[in-house]
């Protein structure tokens, strides 16, 4: 038996086969006319407070007829729907909404009375800024989608929901602006996530698997941010967001590389502001990235890089030390990268203190035993610092320089041009839902030029991305 009987015995019965868990619990009782009621509802996820007050305590006098619609007048619980169907009844209650049953009607009513544990709305910690809005996004879908239509208050902002995992059932939400997203990404996105087939998402990070073009690569191929003003200025822009019930990060798509080297605050400061720490964040991330490898390449193949001044300081320094250049930086990086993974997993005040250890007594007391030089201290320092100016490509950055490192003591700089060639090779023929990663630049799109590491003014701004190809191109209008 699929559904409801209207033999209120049976159906709850047939409804308890398939929710056997001791914490899906029944309360039944008796209105004064006679009908009988049962509400079955998990007990840790359903408000017991409201259910009494919107649901039982109504009904109790209730002394009219055994209908639907007249049974729902009686209840004052904004959300409410009939349902027949004892799976789609199941999960109701797996998500908080309590089932009503009674006797001599084949239809239950669902109630929409579960009970939210949503933390407070705070500025999120991996995207600060000094000016722009605080706010970011939590947990709970419902409050995060409240905050985006707190933005777009235009009816073509579209939230189609997708049900996702086969036992998380985890709530998806594709947002999108009808008539600025491409249709043919948002029909693209939703096929893909209606595809998916796995046990459980508990994170929105799970996705970028399965929404990816290439799931495999190393390269980040979904951007994502906490901030609910971001967000909505991409959505305007002609992306496509993505909200997941459980995640505070929010997934945009097409992805563009030139996303990650900008900042919210860039668009609350002036445009001569603004260009200037773009083009500082790109420096500060090549720096980080070849520093290394060209110290590495000048000791062993080419030391007339140096100048002769800082090449005698740079012999003075090394000239005890027992490892090669290439195994002295590589053993220095592996000492920085496990004292930061260290020092955020360890509890906060511990991780302060083990920073302090590991950069002052472990460091000094390595170049005093002549194990290490100074100079690999203060370069490997330097680019881990340069690395985190773009905190989002930390993960492929990191990597990209341990490359680096490695051709560099192997083949030199020979070796440092071959793979940067390689590298802007792969991004220059990687696209995403038909938009080449490396745009503007790759193709060169010379319109999108203005708001890329150079920011124009705002005025400026007045068409779209041409890269993101949205039907609706101008969004600004000036005399």
């Amino acid at each position: 038996m699929n559904r409801i009987s209207g033999n209120l015995n049976a159906d709850e019965k047939a409804l308890k086969e398939i929710l056997s868990a001791e914490d899906i619990l029944t309360f039944p009782f008796r209105a004064d006319g006679g009908i009988e009621f049962t509400v079955v509802y998990a007990d840790a996820i359903t408000d017991k407070e409201l259910l009494g007050e919107q649901v039982v305590r109504p009904l109790l006098h209730y002394a009219g007829k055994p209908q639907t619609e007249e049974v729902k007048k009686r209840l004052t619980s904004p959300e409410l729907k009939t349902e027949t169907d004892f799976n789609k009844l199941a999960q109701e209650v797996l998500t908080g909404n309590p089932v009503l049953l009674w006797e001599g009607m084949n239809e239950a009513i669902v109630t929409g009375v579960k009970k939210v544990f949503p933390r407070a709305i705070a500025e999120p910690p991996t995207d600060i800024a000094v000016k722009g809005p605080r706010e970011g996004f939590i947990e709970d879908i419902k409050i995060n989608t409240s905050l985006v239509r707190k933005r777009l208050k235009t009816p073509e902002l579209q939230l189609d929901t997708v049900t996702v995992g086969r036992r998380s059932k985890t709530v998806v939400t594709v947002c999108y602006i009808k008539g600025t997203a491409p249709e043919k990404t948002v029909a693209q996105i939703k096929e893909k996530l209606q595809r998916i087939d796995i046990d459980i998402i508990p994170d929105s990070s799970y996705l970028p698997h399965f929404l990816a073009e290439k799931p495999r690569s190393l390269l980040k191929q979904v951007g994502t941010t906490e901030k609910p003003d971001i967000f909505c200025a991409k959505m305007a822009e002609g992306r496509v967001g993505i909200l997941v019930d459980g995640s505070p990060i929010a997934l945009t798509l097409p992805y563009l590389l030139i996303e990650d080297f900008q900042s919210s605050e860039d668009y609350f400061v002036p445009t001569y502001r603004a260009t200037f720490t773009r083009l500082l964040r790109a420096f500060a991330l090549f720096v980080a990235i070849y520093m290394p490898a060209f110290y590495i390449a000048a000791q062993l193949f080419k030391l007339q890089f140096f100048p002769i001044k800082l090449l005698l300081t740079i012999a003075g320094s090394i000239q005890n030390i027992p490892f090669s250049p290439s195994l002295e930086m590589l053993l220095v990086l592996l000492v920085l990268e496990v004292l930061n993974e260290a020092s955020i997993r360890m509890p906060k005040y511990v991780g302060m203190a083990l920073s302090v250890v590991g950069a002052l007594v472990l460091g000094e007391t390595a170049v005093n035993a002549g194990f290490v030089s100074t100079p690999a201290i203060i370069i490997i320092a330097f680019s881990g610092i340069g690395l985190y100016a773009v905190p989002n490509l930390i993960e492929i950055t990191s990597v990209i320089r341990l490359a680096m490192l490695l051709v560099a003591g192997s083949v030199g700089t020979y070796g440092i041009i071959l793979l940067t060639a390689f590298i802007l090779f792969y991004l220059a023929t990687t696209d995403n839902f038909g938009v080449p990663v490396l745009s503007p630049f790759a193709p060169f799109v010379r319109r999108d030029l203005r708001d890329s590491l150079i920011k124009f003014d705002l005025l400026s701004l007045e068409k779209r991305p041409k890269t993101l190809k949205s039907k609706n191109k101008r969004r600004l209008t000036h005399e």
